[in-house]
């Protein structure tokens, strides 16, 4: 299905138009029926000759209705822009004009209509100033057909020209990220809520769990029921006009402006920096302004950057993402001020005097349409950025830069990730300079340092910088043996306990030889001690002779028996003997007697 909005002054002709090529009523209520005068958004489908599905949304032609018509325009990307071809061009021609050319809508199609009404000559004085006034915008090439709704002229060639323009407009994306703004809300008995759009992007299907985005609440729904055209469906794509069945939310909690989408697939934000892409210099813009995006009519607050650039913070979060469309409004007039383009919905702060020109010139040094730049911009402004975040901010991401580093998920712009290394290095030979028997650096302890957004990336910063990781520590390469001072003290005790296995040093003799907790547990760090309790050391190899030894008791054993046998005392045997229980080389049977474990 394709989904084609109307555009074009008060009266011109737009709801005739749809209701000849439709068969349908566009206009929901009685007082526009009575009054022929479009208030609110209307709706209407039908087939065209080479079957495409099409379905219109008739907006207001009326100034005092372009909120509304705002609202249908904001999620269209393919527009009917009708002038009368008795009237000609019009002051909300205009208005609606800017409106289009500010949203970027760029495929569409011009219908003079009423040409019962005009001669030949008037028709072809009226396309020549349509022509002229479109001039500059996506629709400067569009086609004008010319009709009569009353004595339907033109009609068939209008439904061949229409056929054609939607074959050009580009392909929408099943695949991509869902978000549906609201336009209508209302409850049927029986189903309850239902919320109707135009789904431009993304699959919506039943039982689909959601997020009803609306003036800063975010509200878990889940899909009950679909339709489009009147039609149920248990899935669908787009581009299409759909009515959501919803749990979880009342009517009166869904209103125009609300979004539709999937949890964690967008980032809702108040801040953007923005590019002008219509309307006048920026630096004319009042600072309180209205904003529109989809069907979202909200106040914001402009800081201007320069002429081209401005810092837009909004009312209420919205789903924004880079290269949207917003229009600026001024609220006091009525007038487009202007359409602006969405460089970037995560800004950073501008706190420090020189931060808005220095932004300003950050953003003027980047092409929007230049995205591999654009997106090392980012990565270069931020250190590091995960690619799930670029992607919520709107990116579709080209391969990495030369300049990045992709590790684990993450962009790494390559100083960024030097700055790492060298920190890194620093603070590691510092710390072992300060103390030479220290184990090294705790990865906690380096993840802080750095300030990594994520500590999965510190093994590639550790590989990287040619330091070595062991037992949760980082460490300079070949440091883990090195006794420093100690050295002497620990090859002596090497010595005594080579000699005698179980005869552990005293409190004394280990003070003596200036052995403290730090010494023995850099020895022990470094294979050359067992330490089973503070202050009681071995060698590494006092368990595995010990086994050899109480193996050939005769089993179970006492405590008594295995001191005996060992030739040591019970201040040694006892946690010896619960160390060769915790590795289940033994096992005790009772109060008093083990075994040894075959």
């Amino acid at each position: 299905m394709f989904v084609v909005a109307t555009a074009g002054h008060v009266d011109h002709g737009k709801s005739t138009l749809v209701r000849a090529l439709t068969g349908m009523e566009p206009d929901r209520w009685a007082e526009e029926r009575r009054r022929g005068l479009t208030i609110d958004l209307g709706f209407a489908w039908t087939a065209l000759p080479s079957g495409r599905q099409v379905a219109f949304v008739d907006v207001p032609g009326h100034e005092r209705f372009l909120p509304n018509t705002l609202a249908g325009l904001g999620p269209a990307s393919v527009v009917c822009f009708v002038v009368a071809a008795d009237e000609g061009w019009c002051a909300q021609s205009g208005d609606h004009r800017d409106a289009i050319a500010a949203l970027g809508i760029s495929h569409g199609l011009v219908v003079l209509t009423r040409s019962d009404r005009a001669s030949v000559e008037r028709v072809g004085e009226v396309s020549e100033q349509v022509r002229a006034e479109l001039a500059g915008t996506g629709l400067a090439a569009a086609p004008i057909v010319t009709v009569s709704a009353a004595d339907g002229t033109g009609l068939d060639t209008l439904r061949s020209v229409l056929d054609d323009v939607l074959a050009g407009a580009p392909s929408p994306q099943v695949d991509g990220r869902l978000r549906l703004w609201v336009d209508r809300s209302f409850t049927i008995t029986g189903a309850g809520t239902v919320v109707t759009g135009t789904l431009t992007g993304g699959t919506l299907a039943v039982g689909d769990h959601l997020q009803l985005l609306d003036r800063g609440s975010a509200r878990a729904v889940v899909v009950r029921g679909l339709q489009s055209c009147g039609e149920p469906h248990s899935s669908i794509g787009p581009t299409a006009r759909v009515a959501v069945n919803l749990r979880g939310v009342s009517a009166g909690d869904a209103r125009r402006g609300g979004a539709l989408v999937r949890p964690d697939e967008w980032l809702t934000t108040t801040a953007v920096d923005v590019q002008r892409h219509t309307g006048a210099a920026l630096t004319a813009a009042p600072e309180h302004l209205t904003v529109h995006v989809g069907t979202t009519a909200m106040p914001a607050r402009l800081r201007r950057l320069d002429a081209e650039h401005a810092r837009l913070t909004l009312e209420h979060p919205l789903p924004l993402a880079f290269s949207d469309h917003l229009l600026l409004r001024d609220p006091g007039t009525r007038s487009v001020l202007g359409g602006v383009v969405v460089l970037d919905a995560d800004p950073p702060d501008l706190r420090r005097r020189g931060d808005a020109a220095r932004r300003a010139a950050v953003l003027a040094d980047t092409d929007p349409a230049d995205l591999p730049r654009r997106v090392l911009a980012e990565t270069q402004r931020r250190g590091a950025v995960s690619q799930r975040h670029l992607r919520l901010l709107g990116y579709r991401l080209p391969p990495a830069p030369a300049e990045v580093k992709a590790i684990r998920g993450w962009w790494v712009h390559a100083a960024t990730y030097r700055s790492w290394q060298e920190r890194l290095q620093s603070a590691v030979r510092e710390l072992q300079e300060r103390n030479p028997l220290a184990a090294g650096l705790s990865r906690g302890a380096a993840t802080d340092l750095l300030a990594l957004p994520d500590p999965a990336l510190l093994d590639e910063v550790v590989h990287g910088s040619g330091l070595e990781q062991h037992d949760g520590v980082i460490r300079l390469p070949g440091t883990g043996t090195d006794l420093g001072p100690a050295e002497t003290a620990v090859a002596e005790l090497e010595t005594r306990l080579a000699a005698a296995p179980f005869h552990a040093p005293e409190a004394d003799d280990l003070a003596a030889l200036r052995l403290g907790i730090r010494e023995l547990a850099a020895a022990e760090r470094a294979g050359r001690l067992l330490r089973l309790r503070d202050g009681l050391v071995l060698l590494p190899t006092a368990p595995a002779l010990a086994m050899r030894e109480l193996a050939r008791l005769d089993q179970p054993f006492t405590a008594s028996a295995a001191r005996q046998a060992l030739n040591t005392t019970r201040r040694v045997m006892i946690p010896l003997l619960e160390y060769l229980d915790a590795r289940g080389w033994t096992r005790r049977i009772d109060a008093v007697q083990r075994e040894v474990v075959r």
